[in-house]
């Protein structure tokens, strides 16, 4: 009973510090993002904009396992809470797994096809595109309510560990209809992104080297302007596939009654939600327009803290001089 509670209390912790890392850290990003006009120069940014507010819902609803273990008083039943929260925290990583197939499609178009670019991509397509994530992750995993776990195995929940089994056919049918395509999607766009990045970079050097030998200069190597930005980005979705390739395997060998386990259960799910804290993260280490924007809301915040200290100082100092002429 004692290592029931103990556990109870680890998974309460884990829980909470993931929602408050979630929550904060894709707060921030929405902000830079807003404070940022740059960052919206580029298609990709309503991507990963709609990553932040999909990872801050995952944050938000880790309120409610968190609750459940502290026997907090739900007025819903087990049951159907523990149906709702796994669909909704399913739905929003689908459509943040989602978003980065878009986003390596569209920095895919952007360097095959620069220059017709700008008609291909359009906001009003990029809105369309977004809608059809969110309505795709909702028709996806709708059937998990009569079908069997979604995408998460809620073993937080007593009645979600005892009565709610995963079914191998509906596991098949995730697979095939969302992991295995975004999979596919992203391996070929960044390998293709790479090896063009390649050619275009062995061809600039090339120019640069003969046109550097012909005025007696010698060239550097350039590299290709759109690798970097791709590598942002590839590190993203490389992060998102490494914390979610070990639920994955997990959530197979379940269905397929290999092998069951209520802490690697556990385990797994939670490495997989705690991606979302890790996107803002990646980002915002590897994008220098984005490093500015934090800088300048810190900046901004910081501006603000002073005016209000020094304000409440003058309204103190004040206070005292008008006390002191009183006593006179």
């Amino acid at each position: 009973y004692l290592e029931t509670i103990n556990f109870c209390l680890l998974e309460v912790v884990i829980i909470v510090f993931l929602m408050v890392l979630i929550i904060s850290g894709n707060i921030i990003v929405i902000f830079v993002f807003h404070c940022a006009p740059l960052l919206n120069h580029h298609t990709t940014s309503y991507f990963i904009q709609t990553m932040a507010y999909a990872d801050l819902l995952v944050g938000v609803s880790c309120l409610v396992p968190s609750l459940s273990l502290l026997h907090y008083p739900i007025v819903l039943s087990e049951s159907l809470v523990c149906q709702i929260f796994g669909y909704v925290v399913s739905v929003l990583k689908s459509v943040s797994m989602a978003s980065l197939a878009c986003i390596s499609i569209d920095r895919y178009i952007a360097i095959t096809k620069p220059l017709t670019y700008n008609t291909l991509v359009t906001p009003w397509r990029l809105r369309i595109c977004i809608l059809t994530i969110w309505l795709y992750s909702c028709l996806v995993f709708l059937p998990s309510f009569h079908w069997g776990k979604p995408g998460y195995h809620g073993d937080v929940f007593q009645w979600c560990a005892n009565s709610w089994n995963t079914d191998p056919y509906f596991t098949l049918f995730i697979v095939v209809m969302l992991y295995a395509p975004a999979a596919f999607i992203v391996c070929f766009t960044y390998f293709n992104i790479f090896r063009i990045c390649q050619q275009h970079t062995k061809e600039i050097n090339e120019r640069r080297v003969r046109f550097s030998s012909q005025d007696g200069e010698a060239g550097e190597a350039q590299p290709c302007p759109d690798k970097r930005y791709a590598m942002v980005l590839f590190r993203i979705t490389s992060v998102f596939y490494i914390l979610w390739l070990p639920y994955i395997i997990y959530f197979l060998l379940e269905s397929s009654n290999v092998y069951s386990n209520r802490v690697a259960s556990f385990l797994t799910t939670w490495l997989a939600i705690s991606n979302s804290f890790c996107n803002c993260v990646i980002y915002s280490l590897s994008n220098s327009v984005f490093q500015k924007g934090l800088k300048r809301l810190s900046g901004a915040i910081c501006a603000s803290c002073a005016r209000q200290r020094v304000a409440k100082d003058s309204s103190t100092s004040r206070s005292k001089r008008s006390s002191n002429g009183c006593h006179v």
